[in-house]
């Protein structure tokens, strides 16, 4: 089962204790208080449940709920 772009957003929203309509999907993650730890919880969440591949470095590199969604979805 992949990921799709709303299970992404519900979960880093999840994940920030924010509504997801309150995070675009195209901003970067940083300014919306994501930090490296989060990013981990959220990679190890993924790979357990979805069996992504991807690694820290990937997502740590776009930190947008757009461009993890390509990313995540080919993995």
């Amino acid at each position: 089962m992949s990921l799709t772009l709303e299970q992404i957003h519900r979960d880093v929203a999840d994940c920030l204790g924010e509504d997801p309509a309150d995070i675009p999907v195209d901003e970067n993650l940083v300014d919306y208080g994501l930090d490296s730890v989060r990013v981990m919880t959220l990679l190890e969440r993924w790979r357990r449940d979805h069996a992504v591949t991807a690694d820290f470095a990937d997502l740590a590199e776009r930190p947008a709920i757009e461009a993890w969604a390509s990313l995540l979805e080919a993995s």
